[in-house]
């Protein structure tokens, strides 16, 4: 007979279990896309899966998708009618992801519209009525790419179906999401012009990944402490308030969900043209503000308006530092405000930003300017037409003043804008912060004019706000399976990235007690070892050459990147294996959506993870092999960024950078070691690589 106390104790143990064990339960609704219809190795790389890989055992991700399905009732093939929606609320889910609506763009479907908002608000009523009470996230549509107006067509798709769903989601107060402008520059992953392919289904689980994930500040409703008379309306799905403060027409959108500590954009002129950051960061928790003071040019006024109305928002709750977005002359209103404000300011986004008055609205320069508006500024500023085309008191003027101020700046610019060109505005500008030490970054539109402003999909913005602001996530930190699949990448046909890391698998467990494992990318995988997988190995002659009498192994995988080998890390035979040495050379390949802080964080979770768990394994820790033929490039400053990181880091590796093997006094890599690509390694490369590894190795060894 058990004991009473012993029973006690077993039952709060088991409860305790339960309640230890839970996982946050993710269904995701949708139709082909969510399916993965057209992805290869689709049961491994649709995006749900791919987002369950990325979360973690915490987590269940369940894929509820069906080709080919409407939200329409009344559509060809209604969502509402499967096993799968039954399914999807028995589930019992905490987190609902909605994907519906780009079959309902097909000619057959279009009738039936005037439907189309009841009866996605009933979707969310069915699940609004669970018992788990989930959070629910609707999804906006894809782009398409087909040139079929009868079947799913984009014209619909952005003119009609998503102006419905963003209706729904304000009515409703339910959170949403666009997808659309995260690939309308992205063709390319779009096998059949309709369905992305793993590659994109990997865009879609990053973002959904940070929906999971964040940071939700306390609720609270900034809506409910402005006083004064105010107007309600949507702003693409998110509720607007427009008021009046100090006579001055003031607006807020609030997020659906706020970060913690309530960051915030402060958009300076022209309200809602080309608002697709302002909606990527409502998304992500920010609230987006304007307070007009046109036509002020920046003037002491409008300085002083916008600090009573900043003083505004700190009375309820905005976080202290705002980023600051002008487009336009709009660049003059946030660097004179930001001037005068230095420690209220997180980062500035100017986009074709009119620095210097004298170009614009003056005309002074190459540009036509605009008589109008000169005079207005005169008025402004109290000037005389000799004293105007004097002005010396600019953005321009202030550039070494405006670098020393320490925060970050990002300018969106058309390189052949024909208002405000150029060269008389960010192009100085930037060459005076450079030379003073300032932070600015410049993305250049080569066939751009002044309009359109930022750009169709927001990414690189939205990051740069996200990173300014202490809230952009480190995807090269954050362990995760790789998701290339094509032949290209040196594998025989059909062979994809799943292929490759079971056949690396099997040979680690097979072959025990290896002297040396390489790790890395396709820079390794020429190595090429007893791999079975890979139609190229040509360094192999010469690393078994150089290691001879060494057993090896060779674990490179093309496109891999520091999450990809973390991930294989954590889940292949590797720690298992426990090789003697391993030699880890990776990053490179993160070079296009990771800065270099994000890239060597990344390498450093490698190797705290090896350190951790292959404690008998001795680490070579090369980071990326030097990349770029020629010295002065944008990839080689990031690769050297990288290695300074690396090199003042405390690592338990043996850290052994590479730019005295490749790199030649001048600073460009030494001619017949590379291929064209500036990335990849030439057989003379490889050879030179292997004999800088020996004698490291064999001291290891």
């Amino acid at each position: 007979m058990i004991h009473r106390s012993t029973f006690l104790f077993l039952f709060l143990f088991a409860v305790l279990s339960s309640f230890a064990q839970k996982k946050t339960r993710i269904a995701c609704i949708g139709n082909s896309i969510t399916y993965g219809a057209g992805i290869v190795n689709r049961e491994n790389n649709n995006y749900p899966q791919q987002l369950q890989a990325m979360l973690g055992n915490t987590y269940e991700v369940m894929n509820f998708g069906v080709n080919g399905t409407t939200l329409l009732k009344n559509g060809n093939n209604p969502y509402w009618k499967t096993s799968q929606y039954t399914a999807a609320l028995a589930s019992k889910p905490d987190i609902v992801f909605i994907k519906l609506g780009t079959n309902d763009s097909k000619a057959v479907n279009r009738p039936f519209y005037p439907e189309f908002e009841k009866d996605y608000t009933a979707l969310i009523a069915s699940f609004r009525k669970l018992a788990t009470k989930p959070r629910i996230v609707l999804l906006l549509p894809v782009p398409s790419f087909s040139p079929d107006s009868n079947q799913i067509y984009d014209p619909i798709i952005k003119g009609r179906i998503i102006p419905m769903i963003q209706k729904v989601a304000y009515e409703t107060g339910t959170e949403i999401i666009n997808l659309y402008p995260l690939f309308i520059d992205k063709a390319d992953m779009f096998p059949d012009k309709i369905h992305p392919s793993s590659i994109g289904a990997n865009v879609i689980a990053r973002r959904l990944y940070e929906a999971v994930k964040i940071n939700k500040d306390k609720p609270s409703d900034i809506f409910s402490q402005i006083k004064e008379d105010k107007k309600r309306s949507s702003f693409y799905g998110f509720e607007c308030v427009d008021f009046t403060l100090n006579n001055h027409p003031c607006k807020i959108v609030k997020p659906k969900v706020a970060v913690k500590g309530k960051p915030w954009v402060w958009r300076a002129r022209f309200w809602g043209h080309e608002p697709q950051t302002d909606i990527a960061l409502l998304e992500r928790g920010y609230h987006i503000v304007f307070c007009d003071v046109a036509e002020l040019f920046g003037n002491s006024e409008a300085v002083s308006v916008w600090n009573k109305f900043y003083d505004y928002l700190q009375q309820r709750g905005l976080s202290k530092r705002a980023a600051l977005e002008g487009m336009s002359r709009g660049g003059v209103y946030i660097y004179n405000w930001a001037l005068a404000n230095p420690e209220k300011v997180a980062c500035i986004y100017a986009d074709a930003p009119v620095l210097d008055l004298k170009s614009w609205p003056g005309g002074k320069g190459k540009g036509p300017g605009s008589k109008k508006d000169w005079e207005i500024f005169k008025k402004d500023y109290n000037l005389t037409e000799e004293q105007a085309s004097q002005f010396n008191n600019n953005p321009l003027d202030n550039a070494a003043k405006i670098a020393k101020l320490g925060f970050p700046m990002l300018h969106v610019v058309g390189d052949i804008d024909e208002a405000v060109p150029v060269d008389e505005n960010t192009n100085p500008f930037e060459e005076k912060v450079k030379a003073a030490g300032g932070d600015i970054v410049v993305i250049h539109k080569p066939e751009g004019k002044h309009h359109p402003h930022s750009l169709p999909n927001p990414t690189l913005i939205a990051d740069f706000i996200l990173h300014a602001t202490g809230n952009k996530f480190n995807f090269a930190a954050i362990a995760a399976p790789g998701v290339e699949y094509r032949s290209g990448a040196g594998w025989t046909e059909g062979k994809d990235w799943w292929a490759q890391f079971r056949n690396i698998d099997s040979l680690l467990d097979a072959r025990k007690n290896l002297d040396i494992l390489f790790l890395g990318n396709s820079i390794t995988q020429g190595i090429g070892g007893t791999r079975t997988y890979v139609t190229s190995k040509p360094a192999f002659a010469i690393f078994d050459s150089v290691f001879a009498g060494r057993s090896w192994e060779c674990a490179g995988i093309s496109g891999d990147r520091t999450q990809n080998i973390l991930w294989r890390l954590q889940h292949g035979n590797y720690a298992k294996a426990k090789p003697k040495v391993m030699v880890i050379t990776i990053g490179v390949n993160n070079f296009g959506d990771d800065s270099a802080e994000e890239i060597a964080t990344g390498i450093l979770a490698i190797e705290k993870w090896t350190k951790t768990h292959m404690p008998s394994t001795k680490i070579i820790l090369t980071g990326p092999l030097p990349t770029s033929l020629k010295k002065d490039t944008d990839r080689r400053r990031k690769y050297e960024r990288i290695h300074e990181i690396l090199s003042a880091s405390k690592t338990a590796a043996s850290y052994f950078p590479l730019s005295n093997t490749f790199i030649q006094e001048d600073g460009d890599i030494i001619p017949g070691t590379y291929s064209n690509d500036g990335i990849h390694l030439a057989k003379n490369g490889y050879r030179l690589w292997a004999l800088a590894l020996k004698p490291v190795i064999d001291n290891l060894l």
